[in-house]
């Protein structure tokens, strides 16, 4: 150890002037491109320089604060506090990453304690006070730490619901609001193994921090030994490998906010594009929750019960928990083969990004430094809640819901494999980025969980209904993503027949507005129901009109004889409607007099498509007309004043809706492009003139990617991908069909 900690005091000071002699080298290097007209932001503005620090503790203090009555299983209403304190032991091995001064998250290790006082506790806690550990346990775990024995491993509390901080400034570590759960070892222990979760305190850690290790990142790569591609699948491919540590991380009013912790992988042969912000190529990651409940075998509904912003991944690690084997590269790229985890506390934000700029399709969404950046919260303050798994407390209620079974779901949508795709085709990979596990919940108000089963891997988790049909369904092959078809017919009693339908959408920007059931003649129907999962109250820069967040409002139920038809307001008349948008899960159902049949219901989409016809189960009646599906452009977010796009009123039977690119009207606006290579990646730059409107809407090839100012009539588009390609621009005045001529821009032969 010794040896070690010389190495590191003498490592910082040999790669300060390596850094130095770097930095002027790679300036050289930016001022060159500037010089052939090359943007240099990558290089500087997106953090590409910067050290990636590998931290421990130098030295630090712990505080537990004990309920003596919840220790001894004493069911009374008053607690008895006590309190512990102890030293951390110099150079503890806890190393946390840092990249820029911001914390990228811990890594596998220990604080050993020292006590600074002996108040009366347990005498199977009492026993090992002296060789007490703070762990921080592999990614994978049911939970991130856990207070042990150093010397024997017994393992006496879980710690969840914590929350880590970095000052740069001080290079001091903070471990806040960490809940104390008894373990099952100290449960068995104790002799109350029912006792196994049961919050008895709370810790907190404040530790100074030193560097052991330091690599100079240039354009966000180490230059360290990397090894060949590891993963199997052609492209670049990020799947979530695992989630662990499901938490309760505040409350605020009827709800609570939950966060889960994911490890993604990258299964593909290319390394991943990982690009921090205010660059707009790397993945983020939305969190989903769900319950399984109802009828006699708690299984006849599969409802998502909440839903949190996305978590904007920066800085890629380099471990294995796939087992693919990892490349050895990180920083800005998730090599190939390699996994980077993100624990559930660096998942709860609070300071997570809005779902409303993100295309799930093509994974885009605006620049950090644009006008209009995709994770900016000013001008809203937070709660217990804000951007987190955000569930109503009765809907985890265990005396609510006995019996119910509940799923955690996370995805990583992400532009690289969006991009690759267009490029390489048969080398989309932009299906299989969601995965769920089993929880079990524990509590009335305040909530602790407990992984069931295994995370099941590049599956949603409307796979785990069970007894369910579910059928996946591409609408627009190559131009917009997948949703998921789900059914369930019961016979709760002689004469009754249930009807339960869930409509999940992945990846599909086009969104869903109404759904149409057919009945045969003479069906009786009765308890006809709705669900959705609770929407996030609107912020400042949300990116929905007018920062007013998307509506809850229950879809409008229409009844004719020959179907029961649901839609929410379209996006005409509602822009924040409440659609079923990407990552989100809404249920229809009812009670009919009649057994099922096999016949097709409607399905009308919000954005731009035509209504296209699924195959499910209905009481009576046969087929209704089969439309066949139009394939569509998918408009990407638009900025807080999108421009509304007609679309059908729904009815119980298909009626054609306008696609969202305009035909031009040619002489009015003149377009030119100018395409070049940044470091390889393609880049236009787009320039018009003509123009009158105060918001420009630009396409690429027939798909909107952007609306913005017109003034001073320049954009951008900064595409990213390699190779021979060809696209085709225009540009509009927001909301007209008044635009410009076509323009091609052609890379390399293709």
């Amino acid at each position: 150890m010794l040896k070690k900690t010389l190495i590191s005091f003498a490592l910082p000071v040999i790669l300060l002037l390596a850094a130095s002699a770097m930095d002027t080298a790679v300036k050289a290097q930016v001022k060159q491109n500037t010089r052939k007209g090359q943007p240099a932001h990558r290089s500087l503005d997106e953090g590409g320089i910067g050290n990636l620090e590998k931290m421990i503790v130098e030295s630090g203090s712990v505080t537990m604060d004990l309920d003596l009555n919840g220790l001894n299983g004493n069911i009374s209403l008053v607690a008895r506090p006590v309190t512990l304190q102890f030293a951390v032991a110099a150079n503890s091995f806890f190393p946390i990453v840092v990249f820029k001064d911001l914390l990228r998250g811990p890594e596998p290790g220990s604080m050993a304690l020292i006590p600074q006082n002996a108040p009366s506790v347990p005498a199977q806690l009492g026993a090992s006070l002296k060789q007490f550990v703070i762990e921080k346990l592999p990614s994978g775990e049911a939970s991130d730490l856990a207070v042990r024995d150093g010397k024997t491993g017994f393992t006496f509390f879980n710690v969840e619901g914590h929350q880590y901080n970095y000052d740069a400034n001080a290079k001091a570590l903070s471990i806040a609001d960490g809940r104390l759960l008894i373990s099952k070892e100290f449960a068995a222990a104790l002799g109350r193994p029912s006792d196994v979760g049961a919050v008895v305190g709370r810790i907190s850690v404040g530790a100074a921090m030193q560097p052991i290790e330091i690599d100079q990142l240039v354009n966000g790569e180490s230059k360290s030994m990397i090894m060949p591609a590891i993963g199997t699948i052609p492209g670049p491919d990020v799947i979530v490998g695992d989630l662990n540590g499901l938490a309760q991380f505040g409350s605020a009013g009827t709800r609570v906010g939950l966060a889960v912790g994911t490890d993604s992988c990258n299964a593909g042969t290319v390394d991943l594009d990982w690009f921090a912000l205010p660059d707009n190529d790397h993945p983020v990651i939305p969190q989903n929750l769900y319950r399984m409940s109802s009828g006699p075998s708690n299984n006849e509904r599969f409802e998502q019960v909440g839903q949190s912003s996305v978590k904007h991944a920066f800085t890629a690690l380099t471990q294995n928990i796939c087992g693919f084997g990892c490349n050895g590269v990180g920083g800005s790229h998730l090599g190939s083969g390699c996994s980077d985890p993100y624990s559930a506390s660096l998942n709860s934000g609070p300071n997570l990004g809005s779902r409303a700029w993100i295309n799930a399709f093509t994974g885009f969404f605006p620049r950090g430094d644009s006008q209009t950046p995709p994770n900016d919260h000013t001008g809203h303050v937070h709660d217990g809640t804000s951007h987190r798994i955000l569930v109503e407390i009765n809907d985890l209620n265990t005396t609510l819901n006995p019996g119910a079974t509940y799923f955690a779901e996370a995805q990583y949508v992400t532009p690289h494999e969006y991009n690759w795709c267009q490029t390489h085709p048969g080398q989309c990979n932009m299906y299989n980025n969601a995965s769920y596990r089993q929880y079990s919940v524990t509590g009335i108000t305040n909530f602790t969980f407990s992984p069931v089963a295994s995370t099941v891997r590049m599956q949603p988790a409307i796979m785990a209904w069970t007894g369910a049909t579910v059928s996946q369904i591409e609408p627009a092959p190559g131009s917009d993503g997948i949703w998921f078809m789900g059914y369930k017919v019961t016979n709760p009693s002689a004469g009754v027949w249930h009807y339960e339908y869930a409509l999940y959408n992945q990846n599909l920007d086009r969104a869903i507005q109404s759904f149409s059931v057919p009945l045969g003649k003479g069906v009786n129907v009765s308890n006809i129901g709705f669900h959705a999962p609770p929407q996030h109250p609107g912020w400042a820069n949300d990116g929905t009109q007018g920062d007013l967040g998307y509506s809850s409002a229950a879809w409008t139920v229409t009844q004719i004889a020959t179907s029961i038809t649901w839609n929410s307001e379209t996006f005409v008349q509602n822009q924040n409607a409440n659609a079923i948008r990407w990552g989100t899960l809404y249920n229809f159902r009812f009670d009919a007099d009649q057994p099922p049949q096999t016949t097709n219901a409607t399905v009308g989409f919000f954005k731009t498509g035509s209504p296209m016809t699924v195959q499910i189960q209905a009481p009576g009646g046969g087929p209704t007309p089969t439309p066949t599906p139009t394939a569509t452009p998918t408009p990407t977010p638009t900025p807080p004043t999108p421009t509304p796009t007609p679309t059908p009123t729904p009815t119980s039977t298909p009626t054609a809706t306008p696609t969202s690119t305009p035909t031009p009207t040619p002489g009015q606006l003149t377009l030119s492009a100018r395409g070049y290579k940044v470091q390889g990646r393609q880049t236009v730059d787009l320039s018009w003139t003509g123009a009158s409107s105060n918001n420009i809407d630009v396409y690429r090839d027939g798909m909107l990617i952007a609306t913005v100012p017109n003034i001073p009539g320049f954009y951008t588009d900064h595409i990213g991908v390699r190779g021979n390609a060809r696209y085709t621009y225009k540009v509009c005045e927001a909301g007209t069909q008044n635009c410009s001529n076509e323009v091609t821009v052609r890379f390399g032969g293709g």
